[in-house]
């Protein structure tokens, strides 16, 4: 596809409604996503190391105090997504106690040792959300083939995928994004995350055509409002 021109760039963004999803590690940062637009959070603990599981008391807390959908992150710790019999059983708990906490869902995700989807583990921990959407996170970006991938998550029932396109940052994997966003159709929803910033949001968007993006919000409201000041306002 051609690039767009700026001014036809801009009218092809305002087309769309582009969801805004802010990645989010205290209360503070969770207030500061929804004044400056988030349309989503994902409640994680050491965002630093790409996103922990919060203690249950955090999630409690944020969910008493927004409005808007909040994702819990479910990843017993750092590191690579292939996981022991004991992980598995603890991120099973952890999904468990996020939806009976009231999270609108989850994000995870599990790796087998030759970096392909774990069909099992995933499988089951889709299956104890209990029906809430789950977002399978960037572990995906560690598969041989992400857009092959989405054949994969869309058969096991997930609602969305958190992907840079297998790249550094959003931007840089747009061409891989959109391959995602084409062969995922109606049946799941691709989240461009990665470096999304207001500077670049709108050629991530326009070069990709994720109608979802993700970016950090570490208790500044600016970096979200910038984000959705860049996109035209919320209904954009």
């Amino acid at each position: 596809m051609l690039p767009l021109e700026p001014r036809a760039a801009g009218r092809e963004i305002r087309r769309m409604m582009i969801f805004i999803e802010a990645a989010v590690e205290s209360l503070d940062d969770a207030l500061a996503a929804t004044d400056g637009g988030a349309d989503r959070l994902e409640l994680c603990a050491d965002l630093d190391a790409g996103g922990t599981t919060p203690p249950r008391a955090l999630v409690a807390a944020v969910l008493a105090r927004v409005s808007v959908p909040v994702l819990v992150m479910i990843r017993p710790r750092p590191g690579d997504f292939v996981y022991s019999p004991a992980e598995r059983a603890r991120m099973a708990a952890d999904v468990t106690a996020a939806i009976d906490a009231g999270a609108a869902g989850v994000v995870l995700g599990a790796l087998r040792a030759d970096r392909c989807i774990d069909e099992e583990v995933t499988r089951a921990l889709i299956a104890g959300a209990a029906g809430r959407p789950v977002t399978f996170h960037r572990a995906i970006d560690d598969t041989p083939d992400p857009v092959a991938a989405i054949d994969t998550l869309v058969s096991l029932g997930a609602a969305r995928v958190l992907s840079s396109g297998a790249a550094p940052n959003a931007l840089e994997g747009a061409e891989v994004l959109a391959a995602m966003v084409a062969r995922a159709g109606d049946a799941l929803h691709v989240v461009a995350g990665g470096g999304v910033r207001a500077h670049n949001v709108g050629a991530v968007v326009q070069r990709s055509r994720v109608r979802e993006v993700h970016a950090r919000c570490a208790g500044d409201a600016s970096r979200i409002r910038g984000i959705r000041q860049a996109l035209g306002g919320r209904d954009v």
